[in-house]
């Protein structure tokens, strides 16, 4: 099994066609078609269906999806720290949910790692809950930050801040909710206090996953949404939204992860680096 084995496989299993597959990938159908026979004589399975309609993932094909995930990944990963010039002596990769990137808190965070570690490479991502905790566990992703962790074992789950999420309106003097309410997936426990605070509210015909997504359909449409603080005062500065007064606020706890048998001084220092900014930034 090699990495342009894998790297097919995902390719068939997201376009569900060998044609389709082999466009993206810029070669034949018929070197599509090897790499699969090659992976599955590997394997010992069948990994796709093919039909009229073009291919199919076969149960063990699903099974081993998550792993060709990973293994591309982890790839990916390996050639990254083989090839780093000799001046760097490590890297860390971390990953959070977007809103965490938005408004400084983690792009400084990243600037100060490098102007204090400079000689370690850094891998900036974004993820949900799910897949970061998955790659923490697998050991794909050295730190992570979110907003609702898994207490899984291995991993440290240290608690960093908490998020303020304010209501932000289009059009602030308009009664609420409007029609044009997005409702943003921050996790159950924002569930639990959104639906406590508004029993009567029925389900938004407006959702989104991220906060960045809100923002824009509130933009271009019209509407509100919750977001944390600092998004918000961003925002409403540039006059693009405005704060609904009165309206409640909910508290929004955000975590950092990283592996609890981490011994390399470079996790420490960056969990330290991590910090500081966070104490600078809640206190002005």
């Amino acid at each position: 099994m090699d990495i342009d084995q894998v790297r097919t496989f995902l390719a068939v299993a997201a376009n569900g066609s060998f044609l389709e597959a082999a466009s993206r990938l810029y070669v034949t159908q018929s070197t599509v078609s090897a790499r699969i026979q090659n992976l599955e004589a590997y394997l010992r399975t069948r990994l796709f269906v093919r039909n009229r309609s073009g291919a199919t993932l076969t149960p063990a094909g699903k099974r081993f999806l998550r792993h060709a995930k990973t293994l591309l990944l982890t790839m990916e990963q390996a050639r990254h720290d083989v090839g780093l010039p000799g001046r760097y002596r490590a890297t860390l990769t971390v990953g959070a949910r977007i809103a965490l990137w938005d408004a400084a808190l983690l792009p400084r965070w990243v600037g100060r790692m490098r102007t204090r570690m400079p000689d370690v490479s850094i891998r900036s991502e974004i993820g949900f809950e799910e897949d970061l905790m998955r790659r923490l566990t697998e050991g794909t992703l050295d730190i992570g930050l979110m907003y609702t962790p898994q207490h899984n074992p291995g991993l440290q789950v240290e608690h960093l801040f908490d998020e303020t999420l304010v209501l932000v309106s289009s059009d602030p003097g308009k009664p609420w909710p409007d029609e044009n309410y997005v409702y943003v997936d921050w996790g159950p426990g924002f569930y639990a206090e959104h639906s406590n605070s508004f029993p009567e509210l029925e389900r938004p015909a407006l959702l989104a996953n991220i906060g960045w997504l809100a923002i824009q359909l509130v933009q271009e449409n019209g509407g509100s949404c919750f977001l944390p603080q600092r998004m918000a005062d961003e925002i409403t500065a540039a006059g693009k939204l405005g704060k609904v007064p009165g309206s409640p606020q909910f508290r929004l706890p955000a975590y950092v992860i990283y592996s609890s048998n981490a011994d390399s001084g470079e996790y420490q220092q960056a969990v330290d680096i991590l910090r500081e900014v966070v104490a600078e930034m809640t206190t002005l």
